[in-house]
């Protein structure tokens, strides 16, 4: 009994002195001198899931949710509560992956009129003159649940579209009454459940993304993050860093 008191005493000393000195160290810190993590869904090709690959990570398998920066995985059937704080479009150029560097040539706003100078291809990529291509696709930053909430962004892009379509569709239909009558609350006002499931075509089975609405925000704190987070990033205060370690995997691959 002694023992257990004296860990307790020692643990609650360790905390207030941790209090004490919070943000110490790290009080420079800006949003351009962190990484913020892609959650990105596994497939039978990433290197992540492969034993003899430099990337694996212990115990990643096909259909996991992968956190790209803290390679924190989570089991993609019961999958992971997310609190989405803004949403955007990009149209991201790419070089084909052999002459690739690993980032975009040039990220381009949806509104641009850029697609109009590009072809399909036999590989259905819309191709610019140049010879690089163009990736439409969808940017979802969350917070990503759980003891200690974290910001992260998933990008859907080809087969996942219609995900990121069917999601948006769910947070624009949500009404709430006010005291001036219905309206639409905010993205972060409601959780979701990110899982992941089997898709296919006739080119192959992958892995996707499905979405489930869980319920309205209960945590003050928690808005508050998410609102905080949609705010730095209106701002231009939250840079992303695409590159082909966040890029989904293509389908094509026969289970």
């Amino acid at each position: 009994m002694n023992n257990i008191v004296k860990k307790e005493e020692a643990g609650a000393l360790v905390a207030n002195m941790f209090e004490a000195d919070a943000n110490q160290g790290s009080q420079n810190i800006t949003q351009d001198d962190l990484a913020l993590p892609f959650l990105k869904v596994l497939g039978q090709l990433s290197p992540e899931v492969n034993e003899r690959d430099g990337k694996h990570v212990e115990g990643a398998k096909p259909g996991m949710i992968l956190n790209t920066v803290t390679k924190e995985i989570y089991d993609g059937t019961e999958g992971i509560n997310v609190l989405p704080a803004h949403y955007e479009r990009k149209l991201v150029e790419w070089q084909d992956r052999g002459d690739s560097k690993g980032a975009p040539v040039a990220i381009h706003n949806a509104e641009s009129d850029i697609m109009s100078q590009t072809t399909r291809d036999k590989s259905y990529k819309d191709r610019l003159p140049n010879g690089n291509y163009l990736d439409r696709t969808a940017s979802h930053f969350v917070i990503v649940g759980g003891n200690a909430p974290s910001t992260a962004l998933i990008t859907m892009k080809s087969t996942q579209l219609k995900i990121s379509r069917k999601w948006n569709s769910m947070m624009a239909g949500i009404r709430l009454k006010g005291k001036n009558g219905l309206f639409t609350p905010a993205s972060f006002s409601h959780i979701y459940r990110l899982k992941t499931t089997q898709m296919s075509n006739d080119k192959g089975t992958w892995f996707g993304w499905e979405v489930s609405k869980v319920g309205p925000v209960e945590d003050a704190a928690l808005y508050k993050q998410a609102k905080e987070f949609a705010e730095n990033i209106s701002k231009g205060d939250v840079e992303v860093s695409h590159s082909e370690t966040a890029k989904e995997t293509k389908p094509g691959i026969k289970l």
